[in-house]
């Protein structure tokens, strides 16, 4: 039976393209928001969810921390996806023709170079795959699009240039969600843990929390905090860490942790993707 993936965006998306590498044999369902996309796997619509969690130039994608803890999912898998920015235009449009271009507008910010070169204005539009959709339906020659070269595929129209982003190592995170955790797994390039926590209202209670991973030779890759129920009080801490909670050394700074901690959630144990490296 054929697994369906749930994705925020319109077909064409580059979190569609991260279905698509990731899943190849997979059906890809759109959903308008990320609180869609959860849901349709809670529900049973969609067996998993990609849900992007940060890019390596412009950093953590907003709301996604506040939602994992409370969606009822977990993360199954890591995904890195490679974030090559193509003009698209109508087909039989040479680049010359060009005289502006449609986007998102961090896509927009991220084609400076391009753009100034070949003289094209920059116009904003609601995101990468819909630009390109809206290009393709509306008709006009000398606008073009900014998305990835599936939308292109998708909508039917050709790339002028390709890879034209300013940022040649431009990169996104993406987690992969399922309605229950696999533990019984180990990857090759090893494991990776995600947990959030609310350290306890003593002094120093992170610094000492934080003590456990390095006395344990724990390495950890992300460390975010965030408000939660709009207390300025009551922070709230994102982390991934290397290894798996069996782990001798794992379970020890666990353990450290969860004592300076008023809570602990695991998010997920899952396979280190090597493209990491």
């Amino acid at each position: 039976m054929t697994q369906t993936i749930a994705f925020q965006g319109e077909p064409g998306a580059y979190s569609h393209q991260a279905c698509r590498e990731t899943y190849p044999g997979a059906a890809a369902l759109p959903c308008r928001t990320f609180e869609d996309a959860i849901e349709a796997v809670r529900g049973g619509t969609a067996d998993l969810a990609m849900l992007p969690v940060e890019n390596s130039t412009f950093g953590r994608v907003a709301d996604i921390h506040h939602l994992l803890p409370g969606s009822g999912l977990h993360i199954i898998a890591e995904a890195f996806v490679r974030v090559r920015i193509a003009l698209l235009a109508l087909p039989g449009t040479k680049l010359a023709d060009i005289e502006q271009a449609m986007s998102h507008p961090m896509l927009l910010g991220q084609c400076r170079g391009f753009l100034e070169a070949h003289g094209i204005k920059r116009i904003t539009g609601a995101d990468t795959a819909g630009s390109a959709r809206q290009v393709a339906e509306t008709a006009v020659p000398e606008t073009a699009a900014l998305a990835s070269a599936l939308a292109g595929e998708i909508y039917g129209l050709d790339t002028l240039a390709d890879g034209i982003e300013d940022e040649g190592d431009n990169t996104t995170r993406f987690l992969v969600m399922a309605p229950a955790p696999d533990l019984a797994r180990r990857g090759d390039a090893g494991m990776m843990t995600s947990l959030v926590f609310t350290v306890r209202n003593i002094p120093a209670a992170l610094y000492k929390a934080m003590g456990g991973f390095a006395t344990n030779g724990v390495n950890m890759t992300k460390l975010e905090s965030y408000m939660v129920g709009g207390s300025f009080s009551a922070t709230q801490f994102y982390a991934d860490i290397e290894g798996h909670p069996e782990d001798a050394n794992v379970a020890l700074a666990l353990e450290e942790l969860e004592y300076f901690t008023s809570q602990m959630n695991i998010l997920g144990v899952y396979p280190r993707d090597p493209r990491r490296d």
